[in-house]
């Protein structure tokens, strides 16, 4: 039996003993019944960090391959997105590249998709003095993500959420940016939990103002818009603003603290997914997709409700720093071969937070090679004196 020392919140340490191998294939075996992205992160070039807080590097050849296993298990990639670290350790030149090395990679393997964040995060803050300064950001990034052949997520915008004066201002920006997509869009309402700078998004503090704002927006444009992913963390809003949807419009939730009941659904409409956690969790997601495709619902949530735990954890506040626990979980799998971020966002959490990843990652079954992760976790621990 595998043990690992690790801390507890006491300040004591306690051999963990692991549970054993992880249960799920490597591989899809079946359609999904909903169409599901994972949001994927990036892996820093760790030996050309020089200045990680400042210069991002990234280990294209390990950023590629983790995009293949996501392929391979049935996902769709929702690329450059928060989980990429936009905005926070990524900047606008690195995301551009990544869409562009991305895109084509998904052009020669069959199967693959993927749809591309847009952003404006090129402004430096306060840059934009103007809507129009804004529109102008988000339109070169739109024209690039088209020029490379993907399909457009507009994410929200901290300019534009600094310069509003009001919902009317957040309808004529996304108007015209959905009004020049070649295709349909995806919307992104990401809440003020994981982007403090984005609180009062839509033109108002007010979630049922704001949601008014954005409904309005969808049925203007209901033939333009792929669906709208919510990150609020809160069942209520997502589920009332999904039985609002104009048909054909989907729901894609984004709530990583209740997503097995919002993608399984009421009986009455059910969620699609866009979803972080789909990166750290991504055999189990799939495993549970299958089952519910197949009408198995009971065993969908049997794979799936164990890895709740973990996501809590992972999302817990400072729920903006979630990423640093998803990269830890491809370091523990064997994806990459360090334990760094761009940005040195490995440091946004500490010792305490890695080892409850650990236990809960063991127990819903999500490491592929209990020796190696304990191996490696064995290693994060002597490096916070543990061991």
């Amino acid at each position: 039996m595998t043990t690992v020392l690790l801390p507890t919140p006491d300040g004591r340490t306690e051999p963990y003993a692991l549970t054993g191998a992880a249960a799920f294939p490597a591989r899809g075996r079946g359609a999904f019944p909903r169409v599901a992205y994972a949001a994927a992160h990036v892996v820093a070039d760790a030996r050309a960090l020089e200045d990680p807080w400042r210069q991002p590097r990234i280990d294209w050849e390990a950023t590629l391959r983790f995009r293949h296993h996501l392929w391979d298990l049935g996902f769709k990639v929702a690329e450059a997105m928060d989980t990429a670290q936009r905005g926070m350790g990524l900047d606008w030149p690195g995301a551009a590249e990544l869409i562009r090395r991305v895109t084509a990679e998904a052009r020669s393997t069959p199967g693959a998709d993927l749809a591309c964040g847009v952003g404006t995060d090129q402004l430096e803050p306060g840059q934009a003095r103007s809507l129009a300064d804004v529109v102008a950001a988000y339109e070169a990034q739109l024209e690039h993500v088209e020029a490379c052949g993907g399909r457009a997520i507009l994410m929200a915008s901290r300019a534009l959420c600094r310069l509003a004066r009001g919902p009317d201002d957040y309808l004529a920006v996304y108007d015209r940016l959905i009004g020049q997509a070649r295709g349909k869009v995806v919307l992104h309402w990401l809440g003020d939990m994981f982007d403090p700078a984005l609180a009062g998004y839509w033109g108002s503090y007010q979630v049922d103002a704001a949601m008014a704002t954005v409904l309005a927006l969808i049925e203007a444009r209901a033939d333009r818009i792929e669906g709208i992913k919510i990150s609020l963390l809160e069942v209520e809003h997502e589920v009332r603003l999904r039985r609002a949807l104009p048909e054909g419009v989907k729901m894609f939730t984004g709530d990583d603290f209740n997503y097995p009941g919002l993608i399984a659904g009421d009986g009455d409409r059910h969620s699609h997914a866009l979803l972080g956690i789909f990166d750290a969790i991504a055999p189990a997601a799939a495993a549970a997709l299958e089952q519910l495709g197949a009408g198995d619902v009971a065993a969908y949530h049997r794979i799936l409700d164990p890895t709740v735990a973990l996501s809590r954890k992972l999302f817990e506040a400072p729920t903006q720093f979630y990423k640093a626990g998803i990269v830890f979980l491809a370091w523990l799998n064997g994806f990459q071969d360090h334990f760094r971020m761009v940005g040195g966002l490995e440091s946004a959490r500490g010792i305490l937070h890695y080892a409850e990843v650990f236990r809960l990652a063991d127990q819903a079954g999500l490491l592929a090679d209990p020796d190696r992760a304990a191996a490696r976790m064995r290693h994060l621990g002597a490096l916070a004196g543990i061991g």
